[in-house]
């Protein structure tokens, strides 16, 4: 089998990884145990590479197009699969070992990976400031620019230390963890889905530890690790990425 490529945004990280729409994929191909390569892009770069190798954009409220990572290459079969969502699927059917998506369960999770999406739009601000910290000079430029641009304001305006950034804190602790809390107290097993480990498992994976990549290590510990939710959201990651 040859391996497929996933493209994706570098960092100055250790292992590069951070992004986690890209994370998803990434996650469902390691649970599968699919070997896979990864293209870094950086975010200037996306556009003119995705044309290169024929990628499908996605459309703008105004109707213009909008290059966007990740996307997924399968030299096995030919596809060339962008969209998280869509690559996860394309996984499930192309490869249907370790499923992801439990029978009749592909709505539920759709739904569930909105809502998730939402709660972590409250804390939108301090989030892209962390974020725009992390990149590479060329994707830093690029990303703090259009950001702006759809924010408003500068980069340092957007997270003021005080109460705007006290909130941003308090919607992350409190709806995201407190949600997590929540979804795995109610289920009657390991997982969101009681004891049948799906992609909904690997959305909260997914942007729990995309927390800890790109927030600093003492607000992690001070604001995340000691929380509860935090915990009890951590400890289920941990025990995810084993069995992975």
């Amino acid at each position: 089998m040859l391996p497929l490529v996933l493209y994706d945004l570098p960092s100055r990280l250790p292992g590069n990884s951070w992004s986690f729409n890209p994370a998803k994929p990434r996650f469902v191909l390691s649970y599968k145990n699919l070997p896979f390569n990864t293209v870094w892009v950086e975010y200037p770069d996306i556009a003119p590479k995705m044309k290169e190798i024929g990628a499908s954009p996605d459309k703008r409220l105004d109707g213009s197009e909008l290059y966007t990572v990740p996307v997924l290459s399968d030299p096995n079969t030919g596809a060339l699969i962008t969209d998280s969502w869509t690559i996860a699927v394309y996984l499930d059917e192309t490869y249907p070992e370790k499923l992801v998506f439990p029978k009749g369960s592909g709505g539920l999770i759709r739904s569930f990976d909105s809502a998730v999406g939402v709660l972590m739009s409250a804390s939108l601000g301090f989030s892209l400031l962390r974020v725009s910290e992390i990149l590479n000079e060329r994707s830093q430029e690029y990303f703090v620019t259009t950001r702006e641009a759809f924010l408003g304001g500068k980069v340092d305006e957007w997270s003021p230390e005080g109460p705007k950034r006290d909130a941003h804190w308090k919607a992350i602790e409190q709806k995201l963890y407190g949600s997590a809390k929540i979804w795995y107290e109610e289920a009657e097993g390991k997982w969101v889905m009681g004891d049948t480990f799906s992609y909904a498992d690997i959305i909260l994976a997914v942007y729990s530890l995309w927390f800890k990549k790109v927030y600093r290590d003492d607000e992690c510990i001070t604001k995340i690790a000691e929380v509860g939710y935090g915990n009890l959201c951590m400890y289920r990651i941990v025990g995810m990425l084993h069995d992975l």
